[in-house]
């Protein structure tokens, strides 16, 4: 349907993959609309703002941004949505230039607010949390985010998520193959499976993670999966062994650890241990040496004292990982963590997260030094005029190479010739 008001629209999009996959059905929902993206230049009508707020830096980020616009544009409509906006409307409703805060399960209703954003008054985030939204984004020429799944029944007592996102639910098996074959049509290559608590797909309805995984597999066109963060406890067996055998499912794993301290686990009201975790590792190496895997660690949370960092750090060496995604510990309102001990100062955790980002980056260029000189199949990407092409192999090593417009979207053997000054990417050339 469309209107005759025509809008120019830009859209911002703070946090996950998740959030990427929900601004893209918002745009497309514009579109038709009758509304159109801005282009470099224009002087956008409405600004649309998709915001997290997993760490109070994230809130600052958006509220700086959302400030910045403004004075830039001071007549456009500001539209947020997001975490943020559910968890915060009225500090949100606040900022200069905001017309509307849309909560996290109204972010397909905006275009409609935006049409009458300029006298509109601030619309009540939503209260019932229960709907799932089918969200699909071309992330960029070769790439979609599809999202499966959305909110958490977990409650770690350090977040906030499962308040913005409500409980856990997920889309249908026979709905999310139909946005895969979708992507497919459109050219895409390779789909990222995305969710807040990705593992947690089909809950109440009988179906598994697994099941959708064996349904992805078979459709046409697309060459490559990856599965963002999936929770240790919901890293089934079954799963590593289907993502060993399958030619789709890309040697590849996200598992978030968030400490290498049981103590600390125990106070954060996680689901597993260190032992148990360490075994799930080992898994995947049995089943699939060259893969990739990356894992999440929060440093200075209350309770991790300097002794607890430590069994933090060691355990972490232990682990035959490819690479560290290290976070220091926010402190979220109306979090049980705030009743807990031994509060961080903010000085000593970032010289924690120092520590751990230095040994993430050790351990990815040694994961990288393993694969020199060897041929991995590469989904290559052109990004630019004069620029080198790009991309990824198999298992998540980033390389370029020289550039063949011909070989744009397409998956090549490509030699891993040399690493880049960075020891964590490669020169490579087609095999």
């Amino acid at each position: 349907m469309s209107t005759s008001l025509s809008l120019k629209v830009m859209y911002h999009t703070f946090g996950c993959k998740l959030n990427f996959a929900e601004t893209a059905s918002v745009a497309e929902r514009f579109a038709e609309r009758g509304h159109l993206a801005v282009d470099e230049g224009d002087t956008p009508d409405i600004i649309v703002v998709n915001s997290c707020s997993v760490t109070a830096e994230a809130d600052r980020k958006c509220r700086s941004a959302i400030r910045s616009w403004h004075r830039r544009w001071p007549d456009a409509a500001i539209i947020v949505t997001g975490c943020y906006a559910q968890l915060k409307p009225e500090e949100v409703q606040a900022l200069p230039g905001v017309k509307v805060v849309a909560g996290v399960n109204d972010k397909l209703r905006i275009p409609l607010l935006a049409e009458e954003a300029a006298a509109a008054v601030p619309f009540p985030p939503a209260k019932d949390l229960t709907e799932f939204m089918p969200s699909c984004s071309r992330g960029d020429r070769t790439r979609f985010f599809l999202k499966v799944q959305d909110g958490c029944d977990y409650w770690c007592t350090y977040c906030t998520i499962p308040r913005a996102r409500g409980r856990s639910r997920s889309g249908t098996i026979a709905q999310i193959v139909e946005q895969a074959r979708q992507a497919a049509a459109q050219g895409g290559r390779e789909i990222v499976l995305t969710g807040v608590n990705t593992g947690d797909f089909g809950r109440g309805r009988g179906e598994t993670l697994l099941d959708l995984c064996r349904e992805l597999d078979k459709v046409d066109g697309i060459e490559r999966y990856r599965i963002s963060s999936i929770e240790p406890n919901l890293l089934t067996d079954e799963l590593i062994d289907f993502c060993a055998q399958s030619e789709h499912f890309m040697p590849h794993f996200h598992v978030p650890l968030q400490s290498g301290s049981d103590r600390v686990l125990e106070l954060m009201r996680r689901r597993y241990d260190t032992a148990f975790f360490a075994s799930k590792m080992q898994r995947i190496r049995q089943a699939v040496p060259d893969a990739f895997i990356g894992v999440d660690l929060i440093v200075g949370a209350r309770g991790e004292t300097a002794e607890e960092f430590a069994r933090s750090r060691d355990f972490v060496d232990s682990l035959d990982i490819s690479h560290l995604h290290v976070f220091p510990y926010s402190e979220r309102p109306d979090t049980r963590a705030l009743s807990l001990p031994d509060a961080v100062d903010q000085a000593e955790k970032h010289r924690r997260a120092d520590v751990m980002i230095a040994l993430g980056n050790a351990k990815h260029e040694a994961f990288a030094r393993r694969f020199l000189g060897t041929v991995r199949p590469v989904l290559l990407e052109h990004s630019g005029e004069g620029r080198p092409m790009s991309g990824f192999t198999d298992n998540y090593l980033r390389i370029r190479a020289e550039l063949d417009p011909a070989l744009d979207n397409t998956v090549v053997p490509m030699l891993l010739d040399a690493l880049a000054p960075d020891g964590m990417s490669f020169l490579a050339k087609k095999a």
